[in-house]
């Protein structure tokens, strides 16, 4: 193999002093722009809303980053409802993929739904996370806004929706596509009873499975990698 042909290079002594007078770059304090591909301080660049001071290019955003963006401190409660994954298609990767993607994101699902304050104001609110699944939509996904849209009729609050997916999830088959209709009917709902409703649309966001989310706004939010965009209907 190649990397049995690769020798180990003997560090003299001079190398290694002089490795030890350079001054110590610590890990993953640093991040590239991709646009501009300036190197940006990471603590300076979450402190600029993940925007880089440089170029104006939006960096895609964690569940974690945006709540701490948008809510106001320490009034996010999540809703705890402890539904688990289904498995229609007896997929026996899918289950072990969960299970490693919880324990690397520490995430349940691909979203994070509950109630919190904006400037004081109470709202609920949902959140995609595309370093889970890329955010797609399966059952207990779809289940979580569903709740989160009945809530904010329950409790007459505003709710916004930040939508980051690739869409419906391919391993739960014919279920996960069923999300579309009841998502679908809650907004309906939601509408009806005359709540204000945000769908926040961000990089990226692919249609079917959300496409419901988006077609029955009273207000729409379309973050770009240049810019907001916000569309009154």
């Amino acid at each position: 193999m190649v990397i049995d042909k690769i020798k180990k290079r003997n560090i003299s002594n001079d190398e290694t002093q002089n490795s030890h007078s350079k001054a110590d770059i610590p890990i993953g304090k640093w991040v590239k722009c991709d646009k501009c591909k300036e190197i940006l301080y990471k603590e300076d660049l979450h402190n600029n809303y993940s925007i880089c001071p440089n170029c104006d290019y939006h960096f895609r955003l964690s569940s974690r980053r945006r709540l701490k963006q948008i809510i106001d401190e320490g009034t996010f409660n999540e809703f705890e409802l402890n539904i688990e994954n289904v498995n229609p298609l007896n997929i026996k990767e899918y289950s072990k993929k969960i299970e490693t993607l919880r324990e690397k994101t520490g995430l349940d699902e691909a979203v994070k739904c509950g109630t919190g304050k904006i400037y004081g104001e109470d709202v609920v609110i949902c959140i995609m996370d595309g370093n889970f699944l890329m955010g797609s939509m399966g059952s207990v996904v779809g289940e979580k806004i569903t709740y989160s849209i009945e809530k904010a009729i329950e409790l007459k609050l505003p709710i916004i929706i930040f939508s980051v997916s690739g869409g419906a999830r391919m391993q739960e088959g014919i279920i996960s596509l069923m999300q579309m209709a009841k998502t679908s009917a809650a907004i309906s709902k939601l509408n009806k009873a005359g709540n204000l409703y945000i769908s926040v649309l961000t990089d990226p966001t692919y249609r079917r499975s959300y496409s419901k989310l988006c077609k029955s706004w009273r207000y729409n939010t379309c973050r770009t990698r240049s810019n907001d965009r916000i569309c009154r209907t």
